[in-house]
């Protein structure tokens, strides 16, 4: 099987681990084990004798019970047997593609985006359309446009709200509407929602599990929970045809997820409202510091988020992405991601989302970047 590179990955794979100041890592900052149970005031020492005396045999296949519970309690329609435990988001999304497409199958997803959702199906033989996200528009779909994409035989469309990278966010007008114009061509409805309640407003963040009777979720323990360590993640899906297929699946390529991890993170969704409401407040406030940031940078332009945690930030410098962000990394040690990973020319990302202090020192250091190539 052929597949593009992926261009994200390698460009994180590269640099991350030494950078001086990482402002592109997409999750909200990352906690230890005595931090989660310092935030969520469990019993550290109990949880650890239970797991220490567990032998460790495949565990739960299905997943583990109170973890399953908790994911449900994300969701407002979703029920344990609507969920297929996975290994990472990233697993999720590769997943609900390896159960579902078939060479000749017409998928259309959103771009910019994370690239999983479009050279999957297209290395599986697929016919994938590209709906554009235009910065004019706020990264937002073109919803007549997707209407005049669809056909009879689309099989998917796969969108990504929160928007990575942009922070766009649609609502439940946008995404009941997209609904429909999945519902008139019997077609999926995948959402990676990796980023979902990290949103500044106090109101619902909607999944299309519940909207769309053929909506499929994705999501992890990485982003919104700090715990990218766990590598755990899951579908949602109230189509048990789909969830059958991807139950089948499963069997020839993880069987069964972590125990340890299972176990961690059924603890961190007991607590979802105190790590969401920790992780929130980092959002807010970094969201803030880059924004008067911005303010004061004649070079760049962005469209402020509205949600998740990270951004793009447009330059009106003539240089590719790649060049600034390797020259930046290089002379300050300040690391984000090139626009062109995601098929956006002249921006960066950067994640916000990271300790404060890291954000502060590698915004000082991207602005005497852009003061030195100014001059």
């Amino acid at each position: 099987m052929k597949i593009k590179p992926f261009k994200v990955e390698e460009w994180m794979n590269e640099y991350e681990t030494s950078a001086k100041y990482n402002i592109a890592e997409t999750c909200v900052d990352s906690v230890s084990l005595d931090e989660l149970f310092e935030i969520t005031g469990e019993d550290k020492g109990a949880f650890l004798a239970q797991l220490s005396a567990r032998k460790l045999t495949y565990g739960d296949i299905f997943g583990a019970p109170a973890f399953k519970e908790g994911i449900c309690g994300l969701y407002k329609t979703i029920k344990p047997e609507n969920v297929v435990t996975t290994h990472g988001a990233a697993g999720a999304n590769h997943h609900v593609y390896y159960s579902l497409v078939e060479p000749g199958d017409h998928v259309i997803s959103v771009i910019p985006t994370y690239q999983q959702l479009y050279s999957i199906p297209e290395s599986m033989g697929a016919e994938v359309e590209l709906l554009h996200l235009e910065k004019e528009n706020g990264y937002l779909p073109d919803l007549d446009r997707l209407r005049s994409m669809v056909r009879p035989n689309t099989k998917i469309i796969a969108i990504n709200n929160p928007n990575n990278p942009t922070g766009a966010l649609m609502g439940k007008d946008m995404l009941m509407e997209i609904v429909e114009i999945a519902r008139s061509a019997g077609a999926y409805l995948f959402c990676d929602e990796v980023y979902r309640h990290l949103t500044a407003q106090e109101e619902w963040c909607e999944s299309v599990a519940d909207l769309y009777e053929k909506g499929i979720s994705t999501g992890s323990m990485s982003k919104v929970f700090s715990l990218a360590g766990l590598r755990q993640g899951w579908i949602a899906s109230r189509d048990k045809e789909f969830i059958d297929s991807c139950l089948s699946h499963r069997d020839y390529n993880h069987i069964s997820c972590s125990m340890f991890d299972e176990a961690v993170s059924a603890v961190a969704l007991r607590n979802k409202d105190k790590l969401i409401g920790r992780n929130v407040k980092i959002v807010s406030e970094n969201l803030a510091i880059l924004d008067e940031w911005i303010k004061g940078q004649p070079h760049m332009t962005y469209v402020k988020p509205s949600a998740g945690t990270t951004a793009l930030l447009h330059y009106d410098f003539d240089m590719d992405s790649y060049e600034f962000c390797r020259r930046m990394y290089h002379e300050t040690g300040a690391f984000v991601t090139p626009g062109d990973c995601f098929e956006e020319p002249k921006c960066v990302r950067i994640g916000y989302a990271c300790d404060k202090q890291v954000l502060i020192d590698g915004l000082a250091a991207m602005g005497e970047f852009l003061k030195k190539i100014e001059g």
